[in-house]
């Protein structure tokens, strides 16, 4: 696979978050916290964990393809831990993961979906990552119902298919040398993963072929030195937003996947830029969705980023074909971090103002506007 970039020019510094796109975690106005918030590929499911008026967790999954958004909790037999994680099925049915022997490291998965008044749950199995191992969660691709899971280990990384696999248990996809985090989708058929390996002190990120050889090849390759990492992946356009140190410290960039051309790193996405009094004096900020359906038009595609600073959450837009970035204010209740855009350019937001009282913000840009 071609590198997205030999070189780049850019130069100046900020401190920038890791981005975690899909998830979020809040407490609205009633008490009720949520974590893990996820959402499905086409935004028509999402699913987190949520507490109930004891303060214990349990799953929760929000419907919002229909007409009227609205959330049903999928409470088990007993409480969830607050480190379970969750992830959305475009059937509606919500896949979990559990540590359910630390000693272990053993991570079971099941999946779970409303019957009646109840919660049926089906057992998938379970997967040993040793003491202290982590099993990180990949949601489908846009054109997939695969999940996959990474888990890092100290010299190598197995990438297991946890759901969706033909032989209807659990498989060893691919087994990568280093440490791998992240999980972005490069097609929409899901098969080519992008994960961050680190290895030998410093983190790039590879494409691994999860779906036939398991061979992994350079993705992002900078500079020789830099630590290049992969924040977000638009198959149709083949955007890719990164998080690179090539300039000299922590910057945003964005580049192609398959170009020859360098990664940029716009001043409009510089943390600090524009001086004291601009909104984004002392605010960090981490890209959270790319819109979809922009086939061979990467510039054109929205992104939307969430800034936090000294005020607060709030959203910017900003397009790679645009020099500036837009500000908006935060609707109430939103899930900072969580959204997804409609390929029509409508960025949506999902919003909890309580117990099951779940909504959707929309978010038109303005056609004079710079996004």
């Amino acid at each position: 696979m071609t590198a997205v970039a030999d070189e780049t020019t850019a130069t100046g510094g900020g401190n920038l978050p890791d981005a975690g796109a899909e998830s979020a975690a809040g407490r609205t106005g009633t008490g009720v916290q949520r974590a893990g918030f996820m959402l499905s590929a086409d935004g028509s499911y999402a699913a987190c964990l949520a507490t109930d008026s004891g303060g214990h967790w349990y799953p929760e999954r929000w419907t919002l393809g229909g007409p009227e958004p609205y959330a049903v909790p999928l409470p088990c037999a007993q409480p969830e831990e607050p480190a379970s994680s969750v992830v959305p099925l475009r059937d509606g049915r919500v896949l979990i993961r559990r540590l359910v022997d630390p000693a272990a490291g053993r991570h079971h998965l099941s999946l779970l979906y409303p019957s009646g008044p109840a919660t049926s749950e089906v057992e998938l199995g379970s997967v040993d990552t040793g003491p202290g191992g982590e099993l990180l969660l990949v949601p489908p691709a846009a054109a997939s119902t695969e999940v996959y899971a990474l888990a890092p280990g100290e010299r190598s990384t197995a990438v297991w298919l946890v759901h969706g696999g033909g032989s209807g248990s659990l498989e060893l996809a691919a087994e990568v040398q280093g440490r791998c985090t992240g999980g972005r989708w490069l097609d929409l058929a899901g098969g080519l993963l992008a994960v961050d390996r680190e290895l030998e002190g410093r983190t790039k990120a590879v494409a691994v072929d999860v779906r036939h050889t398991g061979e992994v090849s350079p993705l992002l390759q900078i500079t020789e030195n830099s630590n290049d990492r992969l924040l977000l992946s638009d198959p149709d356009s083949g955007l890719l937003l990164v998080l690179s140190d090539a300039p000299g410290h922590d910057r945003l960039g964005w580049g192609v996947l398959g170009s020859s051309r360098p990664v940029r790193f716009p001043e409009a996405l510089k943390p600090g830029g524009g001086g004291a009094d601009s909104p984004l004096a002392g605010a960090v900020m981490a890209p959270f969705a790319v819109q979809p359906g922009q086939a061979l038009m990467p510039e054109s595609c929205g992104v939307a980023l969430r800034l936090d600073g000294p005020a607060g959450s709030w959203v910017g837009l900003w397009r790679p074909s645009g020099r500036e970035l837009s500000h908006y204010a935060a609707p109430p209740g939103w899930l900072p971090g969580a959204g997804w855009w409609t390929p029509a350019g409508e960025l949506r937001l999902p919003c909890a103002a309580g117990p099951l009282a779940v909504g959707v913000a929309s978010l038109v840009p303005s056609a004079g506007g710079a996004v």
